[in-house]
């Protein structure tokens, strides 16, 4: 099982991307002064069970956080990360 992806960030659609067997995963995302709102995570059927979602939220968790910027986890899925991933809780915005 492969667990290593390229992650690109497609900045006219606003939105991280993971192109793989001709299908796109990708986060959409909306930069905030001082951060960017992860906003919603999809992975297309034909390539669940590979571990690309998280993969996709570990990358850019580390990409915001390398580039100083604090993270509004709108997405249910990056929230759900977040809280297995504790290490990521202090360069995140409260969000309800």
């Amino acid at each position: 099982m492969k667990r290593d992806y390229t992650v690109s960030d497609n900045r006219a659609a606003k939105r991280f991307e993971i192109h793989a067997d001709g299908h796109t995963a990708f986060e959409d995302y909306e930069l905030f002064d001082g951060g960017i709102a992860y906003l919603h995570t999809e992975v297309p059927p034909e390539l669940s069970g590979r571990g690309i979602a998280s993969f996709l939220i570990k990358y850019i968790l580390d990409d915001a956080a390398a580039k100083g910027l604090k993270v509004k986890p709108v997405c249910p899925f990056v929230r759900a990360y977040i809280e297995k991933h504790p290490e990521y809780r202090a360069n995140t915005v409260p969000y309800p």
